[in-house]
């Protein structure tokens, strides 16, 4: 019995003797000063006599790292994925003002750094790093040199970086005064003893990081905040440390303490008498003699340049084209950046589409966050481009439910770029030509031709002016997230007053789509738009181009072939063969012949497009026709004959409400 209190006394004993550093379990560890702390170095990396840590000196391109050697556990099974560290710094710059890379607070799966090379590189990558989620890293950068290639706000930063070079979030060193209130600037570079928190709180998922001058108490606001779920970035087994690093520039780095809790439990205060003396700034460090002052100005007068070609050829990229005259519009002007960086650099893999008239790509704006369409159209300046964009601005007013809402512009040397909503489901010429994409019902393409109509009447009768489209297609049909039509490319759209006659005489459409009479006197009408549009009604219930190849004879052109089915009594046969024979045969029967009577040889003998619209929502019947002949050499139904079906509601909106199930009586 004495011998066991005399073995538990020795023990007290020994356990005083300890060294204090050491904390009572390996998840909770304090260091005052770093000669006892037995940790991992390499590099540059040394600890001196009085327990300073000292990662790198004025040497160039150095790297150096301290780990603590045994790993810690944070698997997602245990209770200490919350952690709370601690540590006292001081980085000393080689010529005042000007220094090496900073000091980065590190978890990782491994103490093996052979890859990483110095500089901005901090010694944990390379150039050849690809930075995935299997690094498992997790770390806190100090950093004194602004990297653009890593987008860095400023040359003094803390960042927190999540198996990047590229922090996550950063912001220019300081701290808030709970004092005064205020928050205010820290200069890593100062050569004074600074104390930063690193805390991670697994029920909230959020890191905080936050500094001040050593001796202030803990600041109550953080300097930075991540949210972030670190169980799905560590690995079960973790080491935690520093790296370091310096490149052509070069500094010392130091660290006086360092206190670390896992579990939930906040870092050890640090008892500031005990942190080892930093030696006096400038003791080792070289004096500025005639050498150190040429390669000041010189670092300088390069660093200059550098801004000023980067200032040049940024100005240059982002150039853009702005006249007073453009204040007059109304219409959202967008700058070339901000539709740039939406685009990714108008890269080929955002390209939704290309055309005549240009090139069309999908963007991402950022404020607001909204998915946009943006098209790059060449075009002439000057005089025209004037008139080119008050037309454009004229189409922003535009507001319909089937029209694609045209949200903005952009100038740009000789190049217009339009912005407009983006519609996730494409164009219709995809699901009536690729075998790829779902095939359309008859519903749904009865819905969409109902649509692209309604959308005409708009055009051409409800808004302030007279809209002629002039390239009503199917490639110009765009379906929403509902895949409800919006028409949409006013490229080639043009304006007049209503009750006057368009003055265009430059013909510009679609082959296959062009009425005959434009042709010859070059004049888009409203009568034009229709039979575009009838040619596109057939093109959506036959699932034919306008004009398809027969043979190695010759083209056939889809209203010739309709005309042919229509003249031997089974107009039906010409419906998609892709539907089985799924469809309303009384509505396949109007919208054939509907899509021939506005194909109809001459414009008078044609409908316009509330007439359409009555025909479709039965609200009229289809006046009864003989097949004329497609060739344009026979028609049946005079301007007379149409007369006779005018307009029975003219009060009444044409895009009333429709049900699929209506019975539509068709002229026979």
């Amino acid at each position: 019995m004495a011998f066991r209190i005399i073995l538990y006394f020795i023990v007290i004993y020994l356990l005083t003797l300890a060294p204090t550093n050491y904390a009572q379990d390996s998840k909770q560890f304090i260091y005052h000063g770093f000669h006892d702390a037995k940790l991992h170095l390499d590099g540059a990396a040394t600890v001196h006599s009085n327990g300073l840590l000292q990662l790198t000196n004025y040497t160039k391109q150095l790297t150096a790292h301290a780990f603590r050697p045994l790993p810690l556990n944070f698997s997602s099974s245990s209770s200490s994925l919350s952690f709370s560290t601690s540590y006292v710094f001081a980085i000393y710059p080689d010529i005042p003002a000007i220094t090496g890379h900073g000091i980065v607070f590190v978890l990782s799966p491994s103490m093996d750094f052979h890859h990483g090379v110095p500089g901005k590189f901090f010694g944990l990558f390379n150039s050849s790093s690809d930075f995935k989620p299997s690094d498992h890293i997790f770390a806190v950068e100090l950093d004194t040199i602004q990297d653009y290639e890593f987008l860095d706000i400023d040359s003094n930063h803390a960042g927190i970086n999540i198996n990047s070079l590229i922090s996550n979030v950063s912001a220019s060193a300081a701290y808030f005064s709970d004092t005064e209130k205020v928050t205010k600037n820290l200069s890593l570079v100062s050569a004074k003893p600074m104390q930063i928190w690193i805390d991670y709180n697994h029920n909230n998922l959020s890191v905080n990081v936050t500094m001040s001058p050593l001796g202030l108490p803990k600041p109550s606001r953080p300097l930075l905040f991540l949210h972030v779920n670190l169980s799905e970035v560590v690995s079960d087994t973790m080491y935690v440390g520093f790296a370091s690093s310096t490149g052509s520039v070069a500094s010392s780095h130091y660290l006086l303490g360092w206190s670390f809790s896992q579990g939930g439990k906040e870092a050890q205060r640090f008892d500031l008498s005990k942190l080892p003396r930093l030696p006096r700034y400038g003791s080792q460090s070289r004096k500025l003699n005639v050498g150190s002052i040429i390669l000041l100005v010189v670092i300088s007068v390069i660093l200059v340049t550098i801004g000023l070609v980067y200032y040049v050829i940024r100005r240059k990229k982002y150039e853009e084209v702005m006249e007073d005259w453009e204040q007059e519009y109304l219409l959202q002007r967008y700058s070339y950046e901000v539709l740039y960086r939406a685009t990714k650099g108008f890269k080929d893999k955002e390209l939704l589409g290309a055309g005549g008239f240009g090139k069309v790509y999908k963007g991402m704006l950022r404020s607001p966050k909204l998915e946009v369409a943006v098209k790059k159209v060449s075009h002439g300046s000057g005089q025209g481009m004037r008139e080119f964009l008050a037309e454009v601005a004229c189409m922003g007013r535009l507001r319909h439910r089937n029209l694609v809402q045209l949200l903005g512009y952009c100038r740009r040397k000789g190049e217009l770029l339009l912005v407009y909503d983006y519609m996730p489901n494409g164009s219709l010429d995809k699901y009536l030509y690729e075998d790829e994409k779902p095939k359309l019902s008859w519903n749904a393409r009865f819905r969409i031709i109902r649509g692209v109509a309604c959308a005409l009447v708009y055009l051409h009768e409800e808004w302030e002016q007279v809209v002629v489209h002039r390239d009503v297609k199917a490639s110009n049909v765009l379906l929403d997230t509902d895949m409800n039509a919006r028409l949409g490319d006013f490229g080639l759209a043009r304006l007049y007053d209503h009750g006057t006659n368009p003055q265009t005489t430059h013909v510009v459409g679609t082959v296959g789509y062009l009425a005959p009479e434009l042709t010859r006197k070059g004049k888009a009408t409203t009568s034009t738009d229709v039979f575009s549009f009838g040619v596109f009604v057939l093109e959506v219930a036959c699932g034919r181009s306008p004009i398809s190849l027969q043979g190695s004879n010759g083209k056939m052109y889809l209203v010739d072939w309709v005309y042919e089915c229509w003249n031997k009594g089974v107009i039906s046969e010409a419906s998609d063969h892709k539907l089985g024979g799924n469809y309303v045969a009384d509505e396949m029967e109007l919208v054939l012949k509907l899509g021939m009577f506005c194909c109809h040889p001459r414009p008078e003998g044609r409908p316009n497009m509330r007439q359409v619209m009555q025909f479709l929502n039965g609200d009229n019947a289809l006046p009864e026709m003989l097949p004329f002949d497609a060739k344009f050499t026979h028609p049946t139904l005079n301007h007379q004959t149409l007369a006779s079906y005018t307009t029975s509601s003219e009060g009444n909106s044409a895009c009333a409400s429709y049900s699929s199930d209506s019975i539509l009586k068709i002229g026979r």
